[in-house]
């Protein structure tokens, strides 16, 4: 404890030169609610060393998902980890920082989704496992925000002229690596105007703020540039939706706890576990995973978006797909989960995957048969004889499920597990009584 307070304190004074030298003006300072939506507030330089000591006060009574009016103050923590420059505020440098979010006694709060995070990672490390992830985000660029007209024709991995999107994608990368994300890829997806840009993995913590800030950081170009981009599962009917492909493993200390050299497919029990709890929690961690009534638009046959609960090597309609070896790349050994989408909370969907791994591991669950066929094109029948369920069909399915889930209480907590039901509920009463453009073309003139 002695070691880590002196490391922090280093870290603390890191930060407090970087402020001197570099004459940053303000630092913002960065926290999710529980849906996922980045919220900040400023302090300046002359706040930060009590920020650091003791935190700074806020109305979590305004914040989805933290606390009711009577019960309103709560800490902002900044994380000197975290610091980093906007590289969009040139004539004012502008610094931000993550927080934990801290209840007024200075005990983490339970309704902080990077607190849960840090739970499920500390329960990993208790077993001897670090976790990493790679997420591979898509998105559209987009018009504007008030409708969907996109940008381009292109399709996967066009170039320019078909790919109108090059310089925005460029621009978003040399902002990551200036605030120090690394980038492995960057191109056209499949559908026009869609985009992705993959990050290189990182521990589940680093990259859940990583993922906060790429969000931001994407609009934030296109916004530049008087375009849109959105993170919406599904905003086209007819083409394909927006995923959040997460490449995933466990490092006991420098190796990687999935590889195994001896085994056919190179996956050790550990893996082996971990996928098989990913498979039997996926249609209970579903609701976290994809936690918007558009969700689910995705979630159809068709557009390559995982539907059924099985596993493949090479097959990418499977739900869990493990990359094939490379010999000498045993570090990269991983697994790949396709359905969730990037409009989740990154902090409680690594938490849910992880928790659903580890008790694959634990109560060694057995790993089902490889699906070598394309999944779409068996029969019903076909799917029953194999084993192979579905994930819920839309939220009110996830709902139900997920309100018997006691891997999913117990990974969120009660505070947050109990919001997320009451949210999700309330969004599909308003959803259902929606009367839509689908209805009225189909029925109106003939009713």
């Amino acid at each position: 404890m002695a070691v880590e307070k002196i490391k922090a304190r280093r870290d603390e004074e890191y930060v407090l030169k970087q402020i001197r030298d570099k004459d940053i003006r303000f630092i913002r300072l960065w926290f999710t609610d529980v849906l996922g939506f980045l919220k900040s507030f400023s302090i300046t330089p002359a706040e930060i060393e009590q920020a650091f000591l003791e935190g700074m006060g806020f109305d979590g009574s305004s914040i989805e998902g933290f606390t009711r009016i009577e019960e309103s103050d709560m800490i902002a923590k900044p994380d000197p980890n975290t610091f980093a420059l906007l590289p969009w505020s040139k004539d004012v440098k502008v610094a931000r920082m993550f927080c934990d979010i801290l209840n007024p006694d200075g005990t983490p709060f339970d309704g902080d989704p990077r607190y849960i995070l840090k739970r499920n990672l500390e329960k990993a490390s208790q077993m001897g496992y670090t976790m990493y992830v790679g997420p591979e985000l898509e998105y559209f660029y987009l018009k504007d925000s008030k409708s969907t007209e996109v940008l381009d024709e292109g399709t996967y991995f066009d170039l320019t002229p078909l790919d109108m999107a090059t310089p925005y994608r460029r621009d978003t990368i040399f902002a990551l690596e200036e605030m120090g994300i690394a980038v492995e890829y960057s191109h056209h997806e499949v559908a026009p105007s869609q985009h992705e840009i993959d990050l290189r993995y990182a521990d589940a913590l680093e990259m859940a703020d990583n993922v906060m800030t790429y969000r931001l950081i994407v609009k934030q170009i296109a916004q530049q540039y008087g375009v849109y981009a959105t993170f919406m599962p599904k905003p086209i009917f007819g083409v394909n939706g927006s995923g959040m492909h997460t490449h995933q493993s466990l490092f006991e200390g420098d190796r990687n706890a999935f590889f195994s050299a001896n085994d056919e497919y190179h996956l050790s029990d550990v893996a082996k576990g971990y996928i098989a709890g990913i498979l039997r929690h996926a249609p209970e961690i579903t609701i976290v995973l994809n936690q918007w009534v558009n969700s689910y638009k995705r979630l159809v046959p068709g557009y390559e978006a995982p539907v059924y609960i099985c596993w493949s090597r090479r097959n990418r309609s499977a739900l869990v797909r493990v990359p094939m070896y490379k010999p000498g790349k045993e570090q990269a050994t991983r697994i790949e989960l396709r359905s969730p989408d990037p409009a989740c909370n990154p902090y409680l969907a690594f938490a849910v995957m992880l928790a659903a791994g580890l008790e694959g591991i634990k109560n060694k669950y057995p790993l089902p048969p490889e699906a070598h066929d394309n999944i779409y094109e068996m029969t019903n029948s076909e799917r029953e004889n194999a084993g192979i369920e579905s994930l819920p069909a839309d939220l009110y399915e996830a709902i139900k499920i997920a309100e018997k889930s006691k891997l999913l209480k117990e990974t969120l907590g009660e505070h947050v597990f109990e919001f997320l039901l009451r949210n999700k509920k309330a969004e599909w009463d308003v959803y259902k009584a929606q009367v839509t453009e689908y209805e009225l073309n189909r029925y109106l003139s003939i009713l």
